[in-house]
């Protein structure tokens, strides 16, 4: 079986959660937003944890029911790629790394597991996953080429008028051959309109290595909804409560 990791990215604030806690230390259920993606990592065979924190690390080190996971500290927020990279050391050489978010507790080992799956049956350097909605407005796209094949992410706010057209968003969740990831992490650069480090570009990196990378699309997006305020957190939960039931 091959060695996989999981970084999860848990460095944000939260503003939008009008509170003083880290977003993701918000709970259902009596568990942290954070402990959810945990799980769901460690259910999709993931033996080896590490937490990307931030704002207030302490209180997410702190509040999350879950031991043996790893901290790696994200002191400033320049980007998803920028937060992967503070995990450098972590990472290895070995095997695949999934990436994650602490604000996603609707993720399940089951749609990991699917990912892993078609990455691996597929032959991928990186699979990022995906989803089919209705209104894609300030997410990532992922673009194809007219057989289906994957061509880019992009980010909302760097797409042309026609690649805003696709109704198909990067979740910001990915499976990754370790060593490609890093490789890719090195060569980042934040020439974007936020002048951040974006995690999707290492895709565009990879790709022109001559490497697959491919899109695993979700035919349901609620698996990937994130948590950014108090109504998001209400309908999470209405959620797992409904999925606790079944």
């Amino acid at each position: 079986m091959e060695q996989l990791k999981a970084v999860i990215l848990a460095a944000g604030k939260g503003t939008r959660m009008k509170s003083d806690l880290p977003k993701v230390v918000h709970t259902i259920e009596g568990k942290c937003l954070v402990d959810y993606a945990i799980d769901a990592a460690i259910g999709a065979g993931a033996d080896d944890i590490c937490l990307v924190v931030g704002y207030k690390h302490e209180v997410v080190e702190n509040s999350i029911s879950h031991k043996n996971v790893k901290f790696a500290l994200q002191e400033e927020q320049l980007g998803t790629g920028h937060a992967v990279k503070c995990a450098r050391d972590f990472l290895g050489d070995e095997g695949q790394t999934l990436i994650l978010f602490g604000d996603t507790p609707l993720i399940t080992a089951e749609t990991l597991n699917r990912l892993a799956e078609h990455h691996k049956k597929n032959g991928n350097t990186v699979t990022v996953l995906s989803a089919m909605i209705d209104n894609p407005t300030g997410y990532g796209r992922i673009i194809r080429d007219a057989e289906g094949r994957f061509v880019k992410s992009v980010e909302h706010k760097d797409a042309s008028p026609e690649e805003l057209e696709s109704h198909e968003i990067n979740s910001g969740m990915y499976i990754f051959d370790t060593k490609e990831l890093k490789e890719a992490l090195d060569k980042l650069t934040p020439n974007n309109a936020q002048g951040e480090y974006y995690l999707p570009d290492t895709l565009t990196i990879i790709k022109n290595k001559g490497l697959k990378v491919d899109a695993f699309a979700l035919d349901d997006p609620e698996d990937i909804t994130g948590v950014n305020d108090q109504e998001q957190l209400a309908a999470a939960a209405e959620i797992i409560r409904a999925r606790t039931a079944k």
